[in-house]
């Protein structure tokens, strides 16, 4: 099998990329080091360049900075060592089951019959004997991300990479598809010498990696990588396996910051911005509501996702919104509701509406935005002005969504108005004085 350490090397990966004259930073300094046999997980917030990695794994993109090693050798180009599946099946329509597996086999110039053999193996293996002929219209979703896995390991890739590909499932057919991934891979069924798959869930990592490298965002870079240690199959309701998760949970939620950290810099002011997370009022609403009525006012933060039968991302963001907001804090895994909190969670309409108002104006990132209000004539100015100077601070997506988080939540507070028509943010009369 070669040398386990020079599978797959990543030294000080870097990528940067450069709009207008700006530079915004996606991944700084990343290393990594993948072993055969390994089954590895990328997990880690949105925006903190997992599948960037994997592109520039795979040779589909160069890093603006350091180094990849395929055997010891740089990774130019297209690595043809590696196959990709996708969280979008990407199947072609007009081709049947087999013909879009066999796209894959032409492309590496097998002849027809071969083709023809290690297609129908191949679907064989992964469970769709008898669907060749069938057209991608004629199958579930989960029968045609198994597609996108026959299509991928029928080139017999040493290195099998996944970009989140059971995001795109109902829950039931992503976890049928999990674990007849794993009965292959851990079978000795898969012609893989490593896999490396991206995911946003913790749960999943856990349930199907050996290995698990934690990557935080602004810039992506490594925050932890460790072994998972528990035997195949595993059961979701193992202690062992709720540890590890609970874990995981603890090291991304971190714990709160004192307020001046928690609050950041106004953007193109020094020191770092906070970003705010992508979150509607509604949904932070129900996390405080729900922590409201637990014991204490808090809750075990893993225990919390189960009870909400929420993504990780999505709570973790919760969290980071309820924390910025002076509504809970955070402290070893655990979530726990502030007397602001508690006080908030359970007012009406109103008193919520006159919390939020006074705690959002405490935001750096409201004053940076009331002040350019304030010193427009009459208090307003266009979205895409405002927009073009969050791009001095934000990638061009990133300032977009920013903005569009600022203007929900004060419109929420009754702080801020927009039109639509005109595109024009302006603040209320009660807010055009600073506070």
């Amino acid at each position: 099998m070669g040398k386990p350490d020079s599978f797959l090397e990543l030294k000080n990966v870097s990528q940067v990329y450069t709009v207008g004259e700006r530079q915004f930073t996606a991944i700084e300094d990343f290393s990594l080091t993948l072993k055969e046999g390994e089954f590895c997980a990328l997990l880690g917030p949105s925006g903190c360049g997992k599948s960037t990695l994997l592109r520039i794994i795979t040779g589909l993109q160069a890093p603006t900075g350091g180094k990849v090693l395929y055997r010891s050798r740089p990774l130019t180009g297209v690595n043809p060592h590696a196959a990709m599946v996708f969280q979008t099946f990407a199947l072609f329509p007009w081709l049947t089951v087999q013909e879009n597996v066999e796209l894959a086999l032409e492309a590496r110039g097998l002849p027809a019959r071969v083709r023809n053999d290690r297609a129908l193996e191949i679907l064989d293996r992964v469970g769709l004997d008898g669907f060749e002929t069938a057209y991608p219209r004629e199958l579930s979703g989960g029968m045609r991300q198994k597609v996108g896995f026959a299509r991928a390991i029928a080139v017999e890739p040493e290195l099998l990479c996944l970009d989140e590909p059971f995001s795109s499932l109902d829950i039931l057919s992503a976890e049928t598809l999990r674990r007849e991934l794993l009965e292959l891979w851990t079978g000795g069924r898969l012609p893989t010498r490593a896999i490396l798959m991206v995911t946003h869930s913790i749960e999943e990592a856990v349930f199907m990696a050996d290995r698990i490298v934690v990557m935080d965002k602004d810039p992506g870079r490594l925050m932890t990588d460790f072994k998972v240690g528990l035997a195949h199959p595993r059961d979701r309701k193992d202690r062992g396996f709720e540890a590890v998760v609970d874990n995981v949970y603890s090291l991304l939620a971190g714990q709160t910051e004192p307020e001046h950290v928690e609050l950041g810099a106004e953007p193109a002011a020094p020191g770092p911005t906070r970003r705010l997370p992508n979150v509607h009022i509604s949904d932070l609403s129900g996390l405080l509501e729900h922590l409201e009525s637990a014991r204490d006012h808090q809750d075990d933060i893993y225990a919390l996702a189960e009870d909400l039968k929420m993504n990780s991302d999505h709570l973790l963001n919760l969290i980071q919104a309820a924390e910025l907001l002076g509504f809970a804090t955070v402290w070893k895994g655990d979530i726990r509701l502030t007397p602001l909190g508690e006080t908030f969670a359970a007012t009406g309409i109103i008193g919520r509406k006159e919390i939020f108002a006074v705690r959002l104006q405490r935001l750096s990132f409201f004053k940076w935005l009331a002040s350019i209000l304030r010193a427009s004539e009459k208090s307003r100015q266009r979205w895409d002005v405002i927009e073009a100077a969050l791009g001095l601070e934000f990638h061009p997506a990133e300032a977009r969504q920013q903005l569009e988080r600022i203007v929900e939540w004060g419109r929420y507070a009754e702080l801020l108005s927009y039109d639509d028509k005109s595109r024009v943010i302006y603040l209320e009369p009660a807010t055009e004085s600073p506070p």
